[in-house]
């Protein structure tokens, strides 16, 4: 049961949110060209061999073991990328191009630069067979990168560029995807505006309509705007059930706290459930998880800061898990906190820090100086989070998890 003074630790809330995340959305096939970004709804397995046939790395000339004690050897054919080698004639080497096919007999290539022209031929410079020249040596094997039959990538992989040149190789044109997550986003806040208005005395501008867009928009989902959500119980139920109509989750910010302008709680439990509220994460305590008309719903803090965070640590694996993904976390790493709280705090705080250099000691962060949870600024000039767990400070707080902005797509 919630209570005003329940607070839900982070490692709860994301065991319990992550439960009731199941992805039900329709498949479609796509492009392999337009598929960065999208989920696969279905294995890949490889039809052919990456390379097809053996061929040559280097620049040079493929030979026979046998044959490299000659003192001149004859030059029998020239292979360039995309022509079709003939057997290699005994006591010959073949001229071969970067990417060329090399014969089935031969066993190695020395490259040009180990290689003098002469006449009737080409000679190993003694140097060269002084160091040595290994049988396979930069000879690029059939199904070396990838294997016929082999599954390369498995039903929930999130397809980046990495992937696309990969499939590409196989001779994949198109791919079955999950449909894109519609993801609506609302601002709560009678005194939000957007850019390119005028303030007048009381009004701010609306910074977390453009943050939760551009934090959607990185992970390849579709943005529902709803705008901004002025503070009163009849507009904020009604916006709403309207996002519960036209999306698959909904995520606003603001309105979630206690005070008599806040209406997000309360309408979404009249319009639905509210399973988790409150959490011990700072910045961002006021954060609320349940269902709007069945449909998932994440009320955010307003304060900027606060919405980076939560989003970071409880909404975007969630996001993740509803679109298909199988992998869902962010690549944290172990770092050293050079500037630690003095002070423990009952809430598990996360900390806007910036890499400092330093070879002996790993991955090294500094807190930025102010940690107030309306600034951005810290964010925009740092590079990740660090988590301080909570009831520790000093020393004991000096390790802590480190996820960084660009592994989060912040």
């Amino acid at each position: 049961m919630l209570t005003k003074t329940s607070l839900t630790t982070v490692f709860n809330a994301q065991q319990q949110i992550m439960a009731t995340a199941k992805c039900i959305l329709p498949t479609e096939s796509v492009s392999l060209f337009h598929a960065r970004g999208r989920v696969l709804s279905a294995p890949l397995v490889s039809a052919v061999a990456v390379p097809p046939a053996d061929n040559s790395a280097m620049d040079g000339y493929a030979f026979r073991l046998e044959d490299l004690t000659l003192e001149i050897i004859p030059v029998s054919q020239r292979i360039a990328a995309g022509q079709v080698p003939c057997a290699l004639e005994r006591h010959t080497c073949a001229r071969v191009f970067t990417g060329a096919e090399v014969p089935d007999n031969a066993q190695l290539v020395v490259i040009q630069e180990d290689i003098e022209t002469v006449d009737g031929g080409i000679r190993i410079l003694a140097r060269a067979l002084k160091q040595g020249q290994k049988q396979g040596q930069f000879i690029r094997l059939k199904g070396q990168d990838v294997s016929q039959g082999q599954v390369v990538c498995e039903t929930g992989t999130k397809l980046e560029a990495r992937h696309l040149g990969v499939l590409a190789s196989m001779g994949i044109e198109r791919v079955s995807v999950y449909r894109r997550l519609k993801v609506a986003i609302g601002s709560t806040g009678s005194e939000l505006v957007n850019p390119g208005q005028d303030l007048e005395a009381g009004q701010i501008y609306n910074s977390n309509r453009f943050l939760l867009a551009g934090l959607v928009d990185q992970l390849g989902m579709e943005l529902v705007d709803m705008g901004i959500i002025t503070d009163e119980r009849s507009t904020t139920e009604s916006a709403l059930a309207l996002a519960a109509d036209q999306a698959d989750i909904i995520i606003t910010s603001g309105g979630v706290s206690e005070g008599e302008e806040d209406h997000v709680k309360g309408a979404v439990q009249t319009l639905g459930q509210l399973d988790v509220w409150k959490l011990a994460i700072k910045p961002g305590k006021p954060l609320a998880f349940g269902r709007v008309k069945k449909i998932p719903f994440f009320g955010l803090p307003g304060n900027p800061a606060s919405v980076l965070v939560t989003f970071m640590v409880m909404a975007r694996p969630f996001l993740l898990a509803l679109q298909g993904c199988t992998n869902t976390k962010g690549h944290a790493l172990s770092a050293r906190l050079v500037n630690p709280p003095q002070r423990q705090s009952i809430r598990q705080e996360y900390l806007r820090v910036r890499l400092v250099p330093n070879a002996q000691l790993g991955t090294v962060v500094e807190a930025m100086t102010n940690q107030n949870s309306g600034v951005l600024t810290t964010a925009m000039k740092g590079d990740g989070l660090a988590v301080v767990k909570a009831h520790t400070c000093g020393e004991e707080a000096q390790q802590v998890e480190f996820l960084p902005y660009a592994s989060y797509g912040v």
